[in-house]
């Protein structure tokens, strides 16, 4: 390839298509026609010597020389576009549109916080709000579902760790943790067993509501139970905490919570919360996106808000924590 007479213009093509994981998706936002980004796309592959970009599904998937090329492209764009345009997001006038992927109660305990400080400062932004259907949103991330996901992430988590600590392993998404907290057993007020400490072999004879993201009838609570050899009985599962909540309040069921779900449920009242009979570790909620936004101002800016947001929101949670011990107690 001669460098000097390759056409620049076609590098800002293969990060947007690079970006978007899609030809119609870049064409839109470089303004474009589809056959115009799939003719430069078609030169770069001449320049390159390289397919770049092959179709998978509904998108494309980069080709390993395109994955290691755009690292280069995308530092040499930022740097370009922040020496021609350094203030070319400002909130004030934005009209963007952000998507982030969260479950029912941490939409609940984040959302009225992140909305109010959106609308003072970026009236013009919008945000969509998409269910989180699994512990490990790295492929929506990847296909640009969503812009971020927020939620407990475990697997994912150690996962991205790991590839950090293997040098020739591209780290394609960044992290963020916005808050941590306990697990707690919640049960309806006047449950037979509210009123008397929860035992582990309690806990094990009681029936039990789960939720799951994925619908399966078994999560952690189970792993950490077989471990020591028990076993508990769970009878219904849903996906959303409000659902669950709701259920406890009215039924016989014990269903597992982390404390600050509790309040977002909207029958905080009627429920009772308990220390669980066996240890487990904190839950933290973290904020995943592909690094791939990460030189675009109002991506940063709107994980800014969020993180903000996040403390705020852990704050009020901390203030209503002493309370609620006190009843609970």
């Amino acid at each position: 390839m001669n460098f000097r007479t390759l056409d620049l213009n076609l590098l800002r093509i293969f990060d947007e298509v690079m970006a978007e994981r899609s030809l119609t998706r870049a064409a839109r936002n470089l303004a474009m026609t589809q056959p115009a980004a799939s003719n430069a796309l078609r030169r770069l592959r001449d320049a390159f010597g390289d397919e770049l970009l092959v179709r998978a599904g509904q998108g494309v998937q980069p080709t390993p020389f395109a994955q290691a090329l755009w690292p280069a492209v995308r530092d040499a764009l930022s740097q370009l576009r922040a020496v021609i345009a350094p203030s070319e997001f400002n909130p004030a006038d934005s009209r963007s549109t952000f998507e982030l992927a969260m479950a029912d109660a941490t939409a609940a305990l984040l959302i009225p916080s992140l909305l109010a400080r959106i609308e003072k400062v970026a009236p013009g932004v919008s945000l969509r709000v998409l269910p989180l259907t699994t512990r490990d949103p790295r492929q929506m991330l990847e296909t640009s579902e969503v812009d971020a996901a927020i939620g407990y992430f475990p697997a994912a988590m150690a996962a991205i760790a790991l590839s950090a600590m293997q040098q020739d392993t591209p780290d394609n998404f960044g992290h963020e943790r916005l808050y941590g907290g306990d697990y707690v057993c919640v049960m309806r007020r006047d449950h037979p067993l509210a009123d008397q400490p929860l035992t582990l072999d309690a806990y094990c004879d009681a029936r039990h509501l789960l939720v799951s993201f994925s619908g399966r009838p078994y999560g952690f609570i189970d792993e950490a139970l077989a471990a020591h050899g028990r076993r508990r009985r769970v009878v219904l599962t849903v996906n959303q905490f409000f659902t669950a909540g709701q259920v406890v309040a009215q039924s016989s069921l014990l269903s597992i919570f982390p404390r600050h779900f509790v309040q977002s449920t909207g029958s905080a009242e009627l429920l009772v919360e308990r220390p669980l009979p066996i240890t487990l570790p904190r839950v933290h909620v973290d904020m995943l996106w592909h690094r791939r936004h990460d030189s675009r101002e109002d991506h940063g800016w709107m994980r800014a808000q969020v993180l903000d947001a996040a403390r705020e929101s852990e704050h009020a949670e901390s203030r209503y924590q002493p309370e609620a011990e006190t009843a609970t107690s």
